[in-house]
């Protein structure tokens, strides 16, 4: 029974019950082996072009696919750096908060809004530039730019359906 009480307890302080709450990722799709497998293919066929060039006698030219090699290491280390950003969605009793993390794990920023007046919206059909935004009292807020226009879509419709559980039920804050 203790657990229970702990459970009660850490609810409370965390700003009661918990209606949403989901954290976003951008997708990667190349895996850390596939990332080493696609450099090694890189530079060894750009390898093999430089040293066929330079047997030719255009010497250069194997300098210029090193710097395509070391172009593509950096590339794909700033987009697994990039994929560990996120975003936190939470909508409890004491109203939705959305935080943002950098990829280096620093708050970007965190924005809370009351749910009793919030908005949902985005455009139908999603399409590659759809943005969903959250908008009350004056204020708006895109989220999940970094999802696909489906995934935003689904995101927008759980939101939704969360925000109708919370005002149906009995709330603290849903007369304020």
């Amino acid at each position: 029974m203790a657990g229970r009480e702990d459970r009660d307890r850490a609810s409370r302080e965390s700003g009661g019950r918990v209606f949403f709450d989901a954290v976003l990722h951008p997708h990667r799709s190349l895996t850390r082996r596939g990332f080493a497998v696609v450099m090694a293919i890189a530079a060894a066929g750009l390898f093999a072009v430089g040293l066929l060039f330079l047997l030719l006698g255009a010497w250069p030219v194997i300098g210029f696919c090193g710097l395509e090699v070391l172009l593509l290491y950096i590339a794909l280390r700033v987009s697994f750096r990039d994929a560990r950003a996120s975003e936190r969605i939470r909508l409890s009793d004491s109203g939705l908060e959305i935080s943002r993390l950098t990829p280096d794990g620093a708050v970007a920023g965190t924005w809370r809004f009351p749910p009793n007046w919030l908005r949902v919206t985005m455009e139908e059909p999603p399409r590659h530039d759809s943005k969903l935004i959250l908008s009350s009292h004056g204020r708006n807020l895109v989220i999940g730019r970094f999802l696909t226009p489906d995934e935003r879509a689904e995101l927008a419709a759980a939101l939704r359906a969360a925000l109708d559980r919370w005002r149906c039920k009995p709330n603290p804050c849903a007369a304020a």
